[in-house]
């Protein structure tokens, strides 16, 4: 127990440093990193909460695919961080207009927030006798939340597309794909048939 609780102060304190270091880093690059950092610390603490399938989904698809992805698009866009720097104050009223909204509603959920009658026995037994974490998550996500799941899925669909067609650029001298044009080729336009003499080549 002594080892268990020892283990949350250190993976809690390096997880809060890690997201300070986040937002408050001057080097993009160095704030993706810290970003990792901090998955990889909130996953330990998902472990030792007993959520073992949800620390697997936070460093497979967050540390593996978006967390890395940032640090690639970081490195390869040419960026000035200079000029960006040169104007950061300019946002700052803004800045702090929208986080004092953001401190205001946090206040307002915490004082408003109470424990409910007998979650302290539901917390201490999470899930049933003979099921795993995984399962108990799979029966909650794809029966009681099924529709916010789908829905979920959907908004993630839209945010996709959206980001591909505000990517894709037509340039001339490019050659495109015309599906199309493809499926209705004939025979005689997709085959051209050449009689070929002895000791010549095409």
């Amino acid at each position: 127990m002594l080892l268990a609780t020892i283990a949350f102060y250190l993976f809690s304190t390096v997880l809060i440093a890690a997201a300070l270091l986040v937002v408050s880093a001057r080097n993009p690059v160095h704030s993706v990193l810290f970003l990792i950092l901090a998955f990889f610390n909130a996953a330990a603490l998902f472990v030792l909460l007993g959520a073992e399938f949800l620390a697997m989904v936070l460093i497979v698809v967050y540390v593996g695919a978006v967390a890395v992805l940032f640090l690639f698009v970081v490195m390869m866009l040419d960026i000035d961080f200079a000029e960006l720097r040169r104007d950061a104050l300019s946002y700052v009223p803004i800045g702090l207009a929208v986080g004092a909204v953001l401190l205001g509603e946090l206040v307002l959920v915490g004082g408003s927030w109470a424990i409910a009658p007998g979650a302290t026995g539901v917390a201490a037994n999470p899930t049933p006798a003979g099921v795993t974490n995984t399962e108990a998550l799979g029966r909650i996500l794809y029966t009681t939340y099924v529709h916010v799941f789908q829905e979920a899925g959907m908004v993630l669909l839209v945010a996709m597309i959206g980001a591909i067609v505000l990517t894709l650029r037509h340039r001339a001298g490019v050659k495109r794909q015309n599906a199309a044009a493809q499926i209705g080729r004939t025979r005689k336009q997709a085959v051209e048939l050449r009689k070929v003499r002895p000791g010549e080549g095409l």
